[in-house]
C-alpha cells in the first residue's frame, strides 16, 4: 500500500520526465475532445504511468543485462530509480514487478516485447476490461474534399455497450505517394455508453512544420487515406488484455488553395 501512496505523492508533485509511449500524433493533428477519465474517485494515474513506461521498461532490460542475478523488485527498481534519476519511474517498476514476482517480472522483460499499456495494467495503474467493446457509431471525414488550409475533422466517435478497457485510437494517414504517418491516443477505460472522438486535421502547412522556426511548404494536394484502430491495449499488441473493437476507413481530398 505504501508503494501506491508514493506513487500518488510523486504524480501530484509531477516529479517526472515523460516521453509519449506512441505513435506521437503529427502537429497538424488535434485532439478536439478531452480523453476523460470516468471512474468515479481516485486520482488518475494512468497516463502518467504510460508517459513513463518506454524509458522504464528499457532501462529495467538494461540493468538486469549489466547487473545479472537480482533477488528482488526492491534491489531492482532501486537501481532503475538511480539510474533514470526519478523515484517516480522506480515506483512503477516496483509495483509491476511486486504483481508478479521478481522471477516472471525478468522473464518477461527478457523475453517478451512488453507494450506501455500491459505494463502499466501490471502495475495496476491503468484499468482492464477483457469483457469490453466498442464501435464506431459515424467514423468518417468531414469535409470530404476541401482546399489547403481546410480543418478536417475526422470523426471517431464510438458507443460502448459494456465499458472498455484501457485503449487505443490508431490513425494511419496515406497520402497519395503511399507514405504513411501513424498517430496513437490514448483512450482510457471507458463505462458504456456513448462518446464523442474527433480528431482535427489542420492543412495550412506540410506535415510537422513549424511556422515558428521557418518557413513552411503548404501541405500536399492529393486524395489521402484514414484507417482508425480502436483497440483494447495497445493496437497490434499480442498480450493479455489486447485487441481490436473496431476499424473504420475512410478518405478526404486536399485541393490546391485558390
Amino acid at each position: 500500500m505504501y508503494k501506491v501512496l508514493t506513487f500518488l505523492l510523486l504524480a501530484c508533485l509531477g516529479v517526472f520526465t515523460g516521453a509519449w509511449a506512441f505513435h506521437t500524433p503529427a502537429r497538424n493533428l488535434q485532439r478536439l475532445t478531452p480523453n476523460v477519465h470516468t471512474k468515479d474517485v481516485g486520482l488518475d494515474l494512468c497516463p502518467t504511468c504510460i508517459d513513463e513506461a518506454v524509458e522504464a521498461i528499457n532501462v529495467i532490460l538494461n540493468v538486469i543485462l549489466d547487473e545479472g542475478i537480482i533477488e528482488d523488485c526492491g534491489k531492482l527498481c532501486d537501481i532503475v530509480a538511480n539510474k533514470t534519476g526519478s523515484q517516480l519511474i522506480g515506483t512503477i517498476c516496483d509495483l509491476a514487478c511486486d504483481a508478479i514476482g521478481i522471477d516472471e517480472f525478468i522473464r518477461l522483460i527478457i523475453t517478451v516485447d512488453l507494450d506501455p499499456i500491459w505494463y502499466c495494467e501490471m502495475a495496476r495503474m491503468c484499468e482492464i476490461n477483457d469483457h469490453g467493446d466498442a464501435k464506431f457509431t459515424n467514423f468518417g471525414v468531414y469535409p470530404n474534399t476541401g482546399p489547403q488550409g481546410t480543418t478536417f475533422i475526422i470523426d471517431c466517435s464510438f458507443k460502448s455497450l459494456n465499458g472498455t478497457g484501457t485503449s487505443m485510437l490508431r490513425l494511419e494517414i496515406v497520402d497519395s505517394h503511399n507514405e504513411t504517418s501513424s498517430n496513437d491516443f490514448l483512450v482510457e477505460s471507458k463505462k458504456p455508453g456513448n462518446y464523442p472522438e474527433k480528431i482535427g486535421l489542420k492543412t495550412l502547412t506540410a506535415w510537422n512544420c513549424d511556422p515558428s522556426k521557418g518557413l513552411c511548404d503548404d501541405f500536399p494536394v492529393g486524395t489521402y487515406n484514414v484507417t482508425a484502430q480502436f483497440c483494447n491495449g495497445e493496437c497490434g499488441s499480442h498480450h493479455p488484455h489486447s485487441g481490436t473493437y473496431d476499424v473504420g476507413k475512410a478518405s478526404f481530398t486536399v485541393t490546391k488553395k485558390k
